[in-house]
């Protein structure tokens, strides 16, 4: 038998998928509401992003999530159909603001010490990242894009965001199989990237 909670997250979830829908609709001012709604999962990409770093940060979780909130104000419209598109893209957002964080720093500092940041990722030796590594990841992550813009999405879904085979299979309306097959494809395309590369 279903309880409150589960009925609960039923009517958040439709009403989240309408205030979407009024966000590829233009309708900017419904950001506000799915970032309400979904607060605790950004939290949760936030924290999971910052908090394996081998030194503090300048970053923390709260003001993470405040600046991806601020960067999809300014977008003001979004192409997410649901919550896994939408936690996909807030992943991918608040990769883009630690990259241009490290690239600051690291700017400033001329390659010096700087910042240091974890992906908290399955791919190998990438658990404490350097903030050089961290790059390499995006630039990686750029070019698998030219090859292939699902791997792409698949990374963010689960890479990124956290999200189930099963999750990430409904949102790109594709079998859990082929997601499966999709991330060991970019797991390698991708180690194998990040090593042939240097700083």
């Amino acid at each position: 038998m279903r309880g409150a909670d589960a009925a609960h997250q039923d009517r958040e979830m439709g009403e989240l998928t309408g205030l979407l829908q009024a966000l590829r609709d233009g309708d900017s001012g419904a950001v506000d509401q799915v970032v309400a709604i979904t607060y605790v999962e950004l939290r949760a990409l936030a924290h999971q992003r910052l908090t394996r770093a081998s030194r503090p940060t300048v970053l923390d979780t709260t003001s993470l999530v405040h600046e991806c909130y601020l960067r999809l104000v300014k977008l003001g419209q979004l192409n997410a159909r649901d919550r896994p598109h939408f936690l996909a893209y807030a992943a991918r957002v608040m990769r883009s603001i630690v990259v241009d964080l490290i690239r600051a720093r690291l700017a400033q500092r001329r390659g010096g010490a700087g910042l240091q940041v974890t992906l908290g990722t399955d791919i190998p030796d990438a658990a404490q990242a350097s903030a050089e590594h961290v790059l390499r990841v995006d630039e990686a992550l750029e070019r698998l894009a030219q090859l292939d813009e699902r791997l792409v999405r698949v990374v963010e879904m689960r890479y990124f965001a956290g999200l189930t085979v099963e999750q990430i299979a409904e949102s790109l309306d594709v079998s859990p199989r082929t997601v499966r097959r999709d991330w060991e494809k970019a797991r390698l395309l991708l180690f194998a990237a990040i090593t042939d590369q240097r700083p």
